[in-house]
């Protein structure tokens, strides 16, 4: 149960980051992001970026998980 909650504050805190980004990326016009966006290019980078925080996001929730088990077998040990 603990798990789904932190697997949902994940979630959580990764949209709204990603979000951020959006909105910050849209305000700033620069030459490079219309040459990018003109030549296609922009597509590719905003793919590997989302396959980039993706991953990322997998290897947290996996990493919590071990964490989580770990926990319970010290206190399982302990009792």
């Amino acid at each position: 149960m603990e798990t789904a909650r932190r697997l949902k504050r994940y979630i959580l805190i990764f949209t709204a980051l990603l979000f951020s980004n959006m909105a910050n990326a849209q305000s700033e016009e620069t030459g490079m992001a219309d040459t990018m966006r003109s030549d296609g290019k922009i597509y590719v980078v905003v793919t590997i970026l989302s396959i980039v925080m993706a991953v990322l996001l997998i290897y947290l929730v996996v990493i919590d998980s071990k964490v989580n088990k770990l926990e319970e077998k010290m206190k399982n040990k302990g009792k």
